[in-house]
């Protein structure tokens, strides 16, 4: 088939494009034919709350990427949407992740399916975490073109129903990241670093939100029963909110020497000396449908540590692949406790087994699947 992907890819960074691409080239290896159409602009600066949007590698060689979609701009929406209707596809791919981007790509996709092509939209999110003025009506300007659904967790796939109760749908769960490299020993880890390596590490990993509950973990770590277990921090990801608030709150509560703070953004060749080094990673999330960390875990086949909301459950079944505690200090003081107490090796062979239920081509099957129903 001839598939157009609309979405987050190079020249912009993060988990996005990270997914957009591999998912290209599953396509690609599968024998399809595969344009991108990516962001000239993605946010304005002023709604952007990190450092920079851009990639700091070369463009993919490997892929035919168009940069040519400005976020903002409804006279670029009309021109892209006919430049993808002229390249015929048979298919367009689109993540959605925010209704922010709901006017722009409702009005792309409206104009570039009219030869025929189908639409199938793969939901991270359909209700934000963060709500806004204009959530529902972008949501369901977006869902208006689209021809069916793939949802990565149950929770959003039960969303769907308040925006469209009849076209196909399915859950299919993030696959997992696999383009990070590999893993290498802990030793090595830590050394490039600049830690020891003697310590036990629990790994905060992506972009700072509030949601994302990284000030539970640091009430959690100052409790004494976490703190008996010589645990230490690494909090890896830029600051999305307020980065004061975290580091008032680390000095008040007299952690500074168990946390290991790399708050600038993780480049992709860099991942896997953070999640080498760490023992566990853990995920104190207040709200979630589902995340890209897990699966970041699941290729370096580390244990998880995730609270009982959205999705997350689903991905990391309780007691085989990590533990499952609610979105508090106390619980998640009482998991941290139990897993480095506990048996991580029984963990690890569980997260071996439980990564072959998250493939690229399993994915990729899925999205098939939800174009030939909506035919």
């Amino acid at each position: 088939m001839k598939i157009a992907i609309l979405g987050t890819t190079w020249p912009f960074r993060g988990g996005l494009a990270a997914y957009n691409e591999r998912l290209a080239r599953e396509f690609i290896a599968q024998g399809h034919q595969v344009v991108i159409h990516t962001f000239s602009l993605q946010y304005p600066g002023f709604l952007f709350p990190g450092k920079t949007q851009l990639a700091s590698w070369d463009k993919p060689s490997d892929l035919q990427i168009h940069e040519d979609v400005n976020s903002v701009n409804p006279f670029n929406w009309i021109k892209t949407g006919h430049r993808i209707r002229k390249g015929n596809p048979d298919l367009i791919v689109v993540k959605y992740w925010l209704p922010f981007m709901g006017p722009c790509f409702g009005t792309i996709l409206r104009i570039a399916k009219r030869n025929g092509a189908k639409v199938v939209s793969i939901l991270d999110n359909i209700i934000p975490h963060e709500s806004r003025i204009g959530d529902r009506p972008f949501t369901n300007y977006f869902v208006g073109p689209v021809d069916a659904f793939i949802a990565q967790s149950r929770s959003v796939l039960a969303d769907t129903e308040e925006f469209d109760k009849h076209k196909p749908r399915k859950l299919n769960p993030h696959p997992v990241f696999d383009n990070f490299g590999k893993g290498l020993s802990k030793e090595d880890a830590c050394q490039y670093l600049g830690i020891s390596s003697e310590d036990n590490y629990i790994l905060f990993f992506g972009f700072i939100r509030d949601y994302k509950g990284l000030d539970l973990l640091l009430e959690a770590l100052a409790l004494r029963k976490v703190g008996s277990q010589d645990v230490k921090v690494i909090v890896a990801g830029e600051f999305y909110s307020n980065e004061e608030k975290y580091l008032n709150l680390i000095e008040r509560l007299g952690i500074e020497e168990s946390v290991i703070l790399k708050t600038e953004f993780i480049a992709d060749d860099e991942v896997r000396y953070y999640f080498s080094a760490a023992d566990v990673i853990v995920q104190p999330y207040k709200s979630a449908t589902q995340s890209g960390v897990t699966q970041i875990a699941y290729h370096f086949e580390k244990p998880m540590i995730v609270t009982n909301v959205g999705g997350l459950s689903e991905i990391v079944p309780h007691g085989v692949s990590g533990l499952i505690c609610e979105p508090d200090s106390n619980s998640l003081a009482t998991s941290i406790e139990q897993f480095f107490q506990g048996d991580q090796s029984r963990l690890i062979e569980g997260v071996k087994a439980e990564k072959k239920r998250f493939l690229w081509s399993t994915m990729v099957d899925s999205i098939i699947e939800m174009y030939n129903r909506a035919r």
